[in-house]
């Protein structure tokens, strides 16, 4: 977990509407990367961990006999299950919550969530309530790739301009529900604390990240909206005043921007067979 932070029940407080939108996908065909590196054959169980919107469980679910979404927010949990996947199973808990009843799986996954929760507590849980042989996948963007060669057909957003908004409403320090990241930064090496847990032969791979993807002033501003560090909630009464001012930065760089999404980076723990 967060160093000097602690998790409370509005860090992601009125996103979700906002994150399938606003977020970037990951990289074309990275559950088909998943489904390749772990022969998945329709048969066990996926527990994807702080699921947010499905964004994970959803494309992983043909794969699997059942899958369980897990995550703290009811929003999120909500919008996971307007997407209508049958065998789909939506819990709201934390991650620190486990077992929770849930059983025994094939595949836990945590996409971009491991850094919110107590890790070396909850990878030692997750070790037990997965089958021998069974694996952890960690699911992430990787960290400054190379430009890529593709053109991109629009400028890129003004992410810097859009930071300094953020930083004008909000102050200098990144909010995380009810408090502050301290530098901004979340924890790293989650190789070593699943390792410590007692998995074994972890293995990386890396999904390519596909074409460049439009974005309009619609999207900036949920994906804005869609990040702990400033959802809605976090702007009180001044929300409407964030909103058209966001919306008038954006418009006027332009309105219409492109970005090349980053390669998917999957990182592969399995449980030892005995």
């Amino acid at each position: 977990m967060i160093e000097g932070w602690e998790w409370d029940e509005s860090l992601f407080a009125g996103a979700a509407r906002y994150y399938r939108r606003g977020r970037l996908p990951y990289a074309p065909g990275f559950a088909a990367a998943i489904a390749e590196e772990l022969a998945l054959d329709g048969r066990g169980r996926l527990l994807d961990v702080g699921c947010g919107p499905g964004t994970v469980t959803v494309p992983l679910a043909p794969w699997f006999a059942e899958v369980v979404g897990l995550d703290p927010d009811g929003g999120m949990l909500a919008e996971a299950a307007r997407q209508g996947v049958t065998d789909a199973r939506w819990v709201r808990a934390r991650a620190e919550d486990l077992p929770a009843g849930l059983g025994v799986f094939r595949v836990v996954t945590f996409a971009q969530s491991f850094h919110w929760v107590d890790r070396a507590r909850v990878a030692a849980t997750v070790l037990g309530m997965l089958e021998p042989g069974g694996a952890i996948v960690h699911i992430s963007d990787v960290q400054d790739p190379p430009p890529s060669p593709v053109p991109l057909p629009r400028p890129l957003p003004p992410y810097e301009r859009i930071g300094e908004l953020v930083r004008r409403y909000l102050g200098p320090d990144r909010r995380a529900g009810q408090g502050t990241i301290a530098g901004g930064r979340t924890p790293g090496r989650e190789d070593l604390v699943i390792a410590a847990a007692g998995f074994v032969a972890a293995r990386r791979v890396t999904v390519p990240a596909g074409r460049p993807v439009e974005r309009g002033t619609d999207d900036l501003v949920a994906w804005t909206l869609s990040l702990s560090g400033s959802a809605p909630h976090l702007f009180g009464d001044r929300l409407g005043d964030f909103e058209r001012d966001l919306r008038a930065l954006l418009d006027d760089a332009g309105g219409r921007f492109a970005e090349q999404r980053r390669p998917t980076d999957l990182q592969f723990w399995r449980k030892p067979d005995r």
